[in-house]
């Protein structure tokens, strides 16, 4: 199915946030809540032994491609997952509908820039002007208590998911991370590594070693023409909302791929 083509039927009869009711909350398919964690910047999720799990660059509020993209891969969201590398807003329309899939059990973000920009607005760390400029136009219109609701939301975001265990385990977070998996699942990130997580581009631009012992790590933030592999990262942001850019989902695990242009 191609860029242009319609979703699947079978798509609307099982997706929430297109009028179905999703999965009770607290739950997962394919396995228990998430696991406890001594931070909560880190989380971790059992394998999805039920269905698939796909993961989704940044989104920058391009749900209509989302939505069509999960149609091509007849997305269940009583047994798959979407996980998503972060930036849900930002520079799209479609902002706020892309807030509202945070409401569903199937559907499991890190917290990305653009995230953090949003917080900063509403805690006073940066003027709405600047946000502005960088995308969050979106929200001209929003009064500050509504914006509060929209951080209070994003701040319970963590930094880093974890699914799985052994060989079948992946991460998931926004930009990039210099270490092991045990060092990444320990959290308490200091400040450099946390900004790190949200801001770093050193290993896009070939400028930081890979690292070893690190399970395949889902990001995004550095925009790539297509899914990229450097080291243990796979980036898999390629423009969404911007010129010429696209929005790609990926299937965790294998080498699936499919992008809409957005």
């Amino acid at each position: 199915m191609g860029p242009n083509s319609q979703p699947q039927p079978l798509f609307k009869k099982r997706l929430g946030f297109l009028g179905i009711h999703g999965l009770r909350h607290g739950a997962e398919p394919g396995g228990a809540p998430f696991a406890e964690s001594s931070d909560p910047e880190v989380v971790r999720h059992d394998s999805n032994l039920l269905g698939r799990d796909f993961v989704v660059g940044d989104l920058h509020g391009c749900v209509s491609a989302l939505e069509q993209l999960l149609g091509e891969v007849e997305f269940d969201a009583g047994r798959d997952r979407l996980f998503s590398v972060g930036d849900l807003i930002d520079r799209g329309e479609q902002s706020e509908r892309a807030l509202a899939l945070l409401e569903h059990d199937w559907f499991h973000a890190v917290q990305g820039n653009h995230e953090e920009a949003l917080c900063a607005v509403v805690d006073g760390r940066l003027p709405r002007e600047r946000w502005y400029e960088v995308g969050g136009d979106w929200a001209c219109s929003l009064s500050d208590g509504e914006l509060a609701v929209h951080a209070a939301r994003l701040r319970v975001l963590p930094l880093v998911r974890i699914v799985g265990e052994g060989d079948a385990r992946f991460n998931i977070l926004h930009a990039e991370f210099r270490g092991n998996d045990d060092q990444l699942a320990a959290g308490h990130f200091e400040a450099a590594v946390r900004r790190r997580l949200l801001w770093g581009r050193d290993l896009a631009f070939s400028v930081s070693p890979s690292q070893q012992a690190l399970s395949t790590t889902y990001c995004g933030h550095t925009t790539m023409r297509d899914v990229r592999r450097i080291g243990a990262h796979m980036f898999i942001d390629t423009g969404a909302c911007s010129p010429g850019g696209k929005l790609t989902l990926v299937e965790a695990g294998t080498s699936r791929v499919w992008s809409s242009f957005a």
